[in-house]
């Protein structure tokens, strides 16, 4: 048996929530988001959000990157590498123009830390922000336009620039070169966004 069955008292821990794939976000939301955030001048925010969408990273490989990633020396790279968490494996993304501004004016403040790390914690304990946190600020912004925060999560992010290419290209072997994800299932689950957008 895989699990406890559920009791006439007890409520499944399901009820209520959405579950399943997240939406990934329209280019209408995005600018939304850019928009407010830039309006708050939140620096920090900007980029995570930023490089969330260009990277098309995991929660826990984002939380993770470090100065060096995105620097070299003191100029800004145009692509950069990390290993996976997850798969063990290399991926290559591109930082684009806007992300490169973004960082770059995160960079004073980011240097008065002294931390490594892109995106460094307040606590102690831990040296860069947790993928929690990262979570509590997607469903921030997604609140912030009006939109329902249970039907976008982190993966909402990852997904969200893999649907805008698939939307222009319809290839799915051209977003499989220019995605982390190379598995054709996950792809097949981004084409089926083709039809709800219809």
């Amino acid at each position: 048996m895989l699990g406890s069955p559920v009791g006439r008292n007890q409520r499944p821990w399901n009820k209520g929530l959405l579950i399943g794939q997240k939406k990934p976000l329209e280019p209408k939301h995005v600018w939304s988001i850019r928009v407010r955030l830039e309006i708050a001048g939140s620096r920090r925010d900007l980029v995570i959000f930023n490089l969330a969408i260009d990277s098309k990273l995991r929660a826990c490989d984002l939380v993770k990157l470090r100065l060096e990633d995105v620097l070299s020396g003191a100029k800004m790279r145009h692509r950069a590498t990390i290993v996976q968490k997850k798969t063990g494996r290399p991926v290559q993304f591109e930082i684009t123009e806007l992300s490169r501004s973004f960082i770059e004016a995160w960079l004073p403040m980011l240097r008065t830390t002294g931390s490594r790390y892109l995106f460094p914690s307040r606590l102690h304990a831990s040296p860069h922000i947790s993928n929690r946190q990262y979570a509590r600020l997607v469903h921030r912004w997604v609140e912030s336009i009006g939109l329902d925060s249970a039907s976008y999560g982190t993966h909402s992010m990852r997904r969200t620039k893999a649907a805008q290419i698939y939307r222009k290209t319809g290839n799915l072997r051209a977003l499989q070169r220019t995605s982390a994800t190379r598995s054709w299932r996950a792809l097949s689950d981004i084409s089926e966004l083709r039809w709800m957008t219809l």
